[in-house]
């Protein structure tokens, strides 16, 4: 079965240093309101976590403690 392309706009997630939060923290935030509103459409990939450190200049393990949230609340 062919996968679904990722068609989410990463020039929507927008991170911030001077915020507050940690990093992954405002990702994982950003990724949750795209997929809960489906910005994100049910049954796309998410873009790989070497896409997304690359892009938002962030470490990879930003990217996965990102995903591991997610994960762990179940919304991926």
């Amino acid at each position: 079965m062919p996968k679904k392309p990722t068609t989410f706009d990463l020039a929507a997630i927008s991170l911030d240093r001077s915020d507050g939060r940690s990093m992954y923290l405002q990702l994982y935030a950003a990724l949750r309101v795209a997929i809960l509103s489906h910005t994100l459409k049910p049954g796309a990939r998410l873009p790989s976590t070497r896409t997304l450190c690359a892009d938002l200049g962030v470490s990879r393990n930003t990217v996965a403690a990102a995903f591991d949230h997610l994960i762990a609340e179940g919304i991926v």
